[in-house]
């Protein structure tokens, strides 16, 4: 994938194929039947002596080869037609780029298929040929094979998509495109950062890695949110209940009305699987721990998108500051030294 300078940064390969319009199509689609014209037009050009440019044994050579070529741009123009009728049918930009992939890696093996066929009259040589070749290959390429049936494991069993915000040892980063052989992530964080925003990095790591690591996905279709975190750390003699009481209507105004309901759909997913005895407190939540440096740590828990995190720990973190300090008395602050 390239990254142009007049391309905004967040523009992924998903959104470039998906937003590809269906005049576009319909050009290639033409292009590649106008080639076809072409070819089969030479073709019975040669079949019926019209032209003869070549000798006898180059004729029959150059009959197949068009013949082929004729094939090669039918098979490409058809794919292209039914690439632009499922990406308009896709449910989300990643299944519409997983399907163009794999429509694209199908049209190929078809017209690797075809011009064997048309090039080489006798199957049973061919196919020696190309067993004993295939075998060498092998042994030479085997990271980039074992990258493709990785690449076919990721269509399959969707360990991660388009767009999704996902870990794998040692890469963090959002998915912005999946090829045959390798990943592309965005990264966040990174050794640069403490938070989790972009670093402005582009990771490439071969497909094969998803098969050696585990994969970590923030963006898990069926609950794409995480349990973030913010500690506050407070004196001994202050109000406790007025701070989980403070924290919690502070952080509720800074989340989306929504997550209140994504609880109830986490607490679904949870009565379906095996786990049990797993408690979901209300939302959001406060606990409080002795730290050891002497002070008391009020931590509030709450459910946000991976990709707000950092902007909404931001936000409480200052919404929830300024409502303490309103009540000296009922909010006391670690003091000294040891702060």
């Amino acid at each position: 994938m390239d990254i142009k300078k007049n391309k905004p940064a967040d523009t992924s390969a998903a959104e470039e194929i998906v937003q590809v319009n269906s005049k576009v199509h319909k050009y290639w689609i033409g292009g590649y039947a106008a080639c076809a014209a072409i070819c089969i037009t030479f073709y019975f050009l040669l079949n019926t002596n019209t032209i003869s440019f070549f000798s006898a044994e180059h004729t029959s050579f150059a009959k197949n080869l068009f013949l082929g070529a004729t094939f090669g741009f039918f098979v490409l123009a058809c794919g292209k037609l039914v690439e632009m009728l499922l990406v308009k049918k896709a449910h989300s930009k990643s299944s519409a780029y997983n399907l163009v992939k794999l429509i694209r890696l199908i049209t190929i093996i078809i017209i690797c298929m075809v011009i064997i066929s048309f090039l080489f009259h006798n199957w049973y040589t061919a196919a020696v040929s190309l067993g004993i070749f295939s075998l060498i290959l092998g042994f030479a390429l085997q990271v980039p094979i074992s990258s493709f049936i990785a690449w076919l494991y990721i269509i399959i069993r969707s360990p991660y998509r388009v767009g999704d915000r996902i870990e794998i040892s040692p890469f963090t980063g959002d998915v912005v495109e999946i090829n045959y052989l390798d990943t592309t992530l965005w990264e966040f964080g990174g050794n640069y950062l403490s938070s989790d925003l972009p670093s402005g990095r582009l990771i490439r790591f071969p497909n094969s890695l998803v098969l050696q690591s585990a994969v970590f996905n923030y963006s898990w279709p069926k609950f794409p949110y995480i349990w973030n975190e913010v500690p506050f750390h407070i004196a001994y003699g202050s109000d406790l209940e007025y701070v989980e009481t403070t924290l919690k209507d502070a952080t509720k105004a800074e989340l989306d009305p929504e997550m209140a309901e994504r609880i109830k759909d986490l607490k679904k997913l949870i009565e379906e699987t095996p786990v049990d005895e797993l408690q979901i407190k209300e939302y959001p939540f406060v606990n409080f721990k002795i730290n050891a440096n002497t002070w008391v740590e009020a931590t509030v828990t709450y459910l946000v998108h991976p990709k707000k995190a950092s902007v909404t720990r931001t936000k409480i973190i200052k919404h929830a500051i300024a409502e303490l300090l309103k009540q000296p008395d009922k909010v006391m602050f670690p003091k000294g030294d040891s702060r």
